[in-house]
């Protein structure tokens, strides 16, 4: 019998069942998309950790043998322990690798107290840890964007279930009268429930398994999609589409006991209330007896009462619905408006920087510039307008008070320009950083031409400016001298055992270099010859060139260059290469695949809260006929009605629009403050119309679900639903 009556019922209310089964299929598609894609996410994370920082976890940095190898390799949750070659020079470097990790905090410890090691000379690969969720339990301020990302994910996932319990429980609402019939006439409460539960497993399996399938394809998709936009970024490895069963299994279970839940709760309320409760089923929409006026009523009059308490009548179903969409609009107007503003940032301090300084750097890794013997070579390659070599060191250098300028010590000093964080040496003087920019000896005899300068090669020249801190920003910065520039000689560091360096020239002018300084920082540029007769060391063996094109040159011409350095270079040195056009190109691809992931990502969350509103605006529609039966009843035209479903859409849509326009203005206020850009330069390029466009899709398709679901309320015979609506 039951069964006989299941199929009766889902043979005559197929509109019903399409919608519950697309509300089903939509929901199991978009989680398991979320969920693959989230464990695909995770998983890239910690191979390219791996691939750059290595796969240990633990490690140990001392005076080891072999035989502490063995013996850290007896603890019983040591899975492997390794030498690494690599780093091990003056102290021998152990890698070490657990069986379970949710120890190693504690068991790290206790392996260095076993060998006799201080726990200073313990490591733990923070990093890679954190991607486990294991932290160190007395760090104060762990790692939590992985949790946080881990909370939206529960929450999205969270949201995709509860359409699918929304989408039955609207239906369910709709027969409580139906079944309390049923219950009158003599229907247990286990038999309700066994019809509900066979219904249920009917219009749920296969969008289940169809909608599990469709995401894990999309996930597929969207990893081939991002790797395609990166195929250009310098040093990524590409990401390889992984799937693991738990997911599967989760989604799956997920998905069954939320159907499951769906059917039962109605049949445990019925149970509960008498055949007459459930056959009058006052849970119907009814009008707010409250007298408060709305803004709906205060502006529509009577319609506009209508409407609100309908929408307060539903707000429990919408509720989905308005934080998805709110979420949605918000997430992608911050998106945009972040990106906007970032490469608004990066052009100006980058890109339309640099386009006059370089357009292809050459780096020549455990090379002295010393001993780079194909300098002419490089500078004869066709297409070349300048090209300077160089190396860079670093010393620290001792300044006293009187040698500071006058201008800075207007300011208080150097103290003040660093809050109090400068170093103090012996004597009580401040200790500078000082870059040392060593250039080949003829770029060096260009440089001094250039700031006008008498050209030699037996001294240094000091880039005499230091940054205004007080005074400007790091958008726009005003720069003061850094010395007085009566010196002729300046202290060096100790570690070149060198007294003091001759001084040729002070200038505010750099060289046309791709090199960003430290703040606060006393720049010196010196001549490879003097840097050998003073018999230093960089502490760094590697080689740039600098290669500035032609006027106007593109990427063809760049890449010309880049491959005649290449067989210059040929197999004797391990060199990188960049090309700034094609360096230009891949960030703008990379953002725009960015965009593109988080852009869908959004419209994600949209399509929940719409796929929300269709169900909710489907699922009342019985109830809406009494409702509009009513309305008729005491005067209403259909015109009035079609009035009450508009303003319902409008509000519907304009709520999260409304509600995201002022949280997206302060966060973007916030955000030129904190990047000091100028107001006017970021409302030239403000992202509004793919906001308004985005903004357009919502009210769109908001406003079609409540089309759909009047035109289905207001096409049918409502006198003949008023007549059949005396016992409620």
């Amino acid at each position: 019998m039951w069964k006989n009556y299941s199929e009766s019922y889902l043979k005559h209310n197929r509109r019903t069942c399409i919608s519950i089964m697309t509300a089903v299929f939509g929901a199991m598609m978009f989680l398991s998309l979320i969920c693959t894609m989230a464990f695909n996410l995770w998983k890239y994370e910690i191979e390219r950790i791996e691939l750059e920082e290595g796969g240990w976890q633990g490690r140990i940095i001392s005076e080891l043998s072999e035989n502490d190898i063995k013996k850290i390799q007896q603890f019983k949750n040591v899975e492997r322990a390794e030498l690494n070659e690599d780093l091990s020079d003056e102290k021998t470097v152990i890698d070490i690798y657990f069986k379970n990790l949710r120890t190693i905090y504690s068991d790290m410890p206790g392996i260095a107290r076993y060998l006799g090691v201080e726990e200073e000379e313990i490591q733990y690969h923070v990093q890679l840890l954190s991607c486990y969720f294991i932290t160190d339990p007395q760090d104060k301020e762990p790692p939590l964007l992985l949790p946080f990302c881990a909370v939206v994910l529960f929450f999205i996932c969270l949201s995709l279930i509860l359409i699918i319990r929304n989408s039955f429980e609207i239906s369910m609402r709709a027969r409580i009268r139906q079944f309390g019939i049923l219950s009158g006439i003599g229907a247990t409460p286990g038999q309700i429930r066994t019809c509900l539960l066979q219904e249920a497993a009917a219009l749920s399996i296969l969008p289940i398994l169809l909608g599990t399938a469709a995401g894990i394809g999309s996930s597929y998709a969207v990893i081939k999609a991002v790797n395609h936009f990166a195929e250009n970024v310098a040093g990524r490895h590409p990401a390889v589409f992984q799937y693991h069963p738990v997911i599967l299994t989760v989604s799956l279970f997920l998905a069954a006991v939320t159907v499951l839940l769906s059917a039962w709760i109605p049949a445990v309320k019925l149970s509960r209330m008498t055949p007459m409760e459930a056959v009058r089923n006052e849970e119907g929409l009814h009008l707010n007896k409250r007298k408060r006026r709305t803004v709906l009523s205060g502006i529509f009059g009577i319609k506009g009462e209508l409407a609100g308490n309908a929408m307060k009548a539903q707000n429990r179903a919408y509720r989905i619905s308005n934080v998805s969409l709110v979420l949605s609009f918000l997430s992608f107007a911050l998106m945009l408006c972040f990106f906007t503003l970032s490469d608004i940032s990066t052009r100006y301090t980058y890109f339309e920087r640099y386009q006059d300084t370089w357009d292809v750097m050459a780096e020549i890794k455990n090379t002295e510039l010393s001993d780079f013997d194909r300098t002419q070579e490089i500078r004869n390659l066709p297409g070349i307008r300048d090209s300077i070599l160089y190396q860079k060191a670093e010393m620290r250098i001792s300044l006293p008070r009187e040698w500071q300028s006058p201008q800075m010590l207007a300011l208080d000093g150097l103290e003040a320009l660093t809050e109090n964080e400068v170093e103090k040496d012996k004597q009580g003087n401040d200790t500078v950083i000082s870059p040392v920019i060593i250039m080949d000896d003829e770029s060096f005899l260009k440089y001094c031409r250039e700031i006008g300068a008498s050209p030699g090669l037996d001294g240094t020249i000091i880039l005499n400016r230091i940054w205004d801190s007080k005074n400007s920003n790091f958008r726009d910065r005003k720069y003061i001298p850094f010395v007085k520039e009566n010196k002729t000689a300046a202290a060096a560091a100790e570690e070149i055992k060198m007294r003091e360096i001759p001084i040729l020239a002070y200038t505010q002018d750099e060289p046309k270099l791709r090199e960003e300084y430290a703040d606060y920082a006393l720049v010196q540029f010196m001549p490879l010859s003097l840097w050998e007769r003073m018999g230093a060391h960089t502490g760094e063996t590697t080689t740039y060139i600098r290669i500035l094109g032609r006027q106007g040159i593109d990427l063809e011409g760049c890449s010309l260059i880049g491959d005649g350095i290449e067989k210059i270079l040929d197999t004797s040195y391990d060199y990188e290469i960049e090309n700034r056009i094609r360096e230009r190109i891949s960030n703008e691809e990379m953002l725009q695949g960015v965009k593109m992931i988080i852009g869908g990502f959004c419209i994600l969350i949209a399509v929940i809260g719409i796929a929300n509103i269709f169900s909710v605006t489907l699922g009342f529609v019985q109830q809406r006929k009494r409702e509009f039966a009513q309305y008729l009843s005491i005067g209403m035209t259909p015109k009035d009605m079609r009035s009450v479903f508009c303003m319902e859409a409008f509000v519907t849509a304009g709520r999260p629009i409304l509600i995201t326009i002022p949280l997206t203005a302060a966060a973007v206020a916030f955000m030129l403050a904190a990047s000091h850009l100028n107001p006017e330069v970021f409302l030239r390029e403000v992202p509004i119309i793919p906001v308004a466009a985005f903004a357009a899709v919502i009210i769109f398709f908001v406003g079609l679900a409540y089309f759909i679901g009047g035109r289905r309320v207001l096409n049918c015979d409502l006198s003949e639903i008023l007549k059949d609506d005396t016992l409620n």
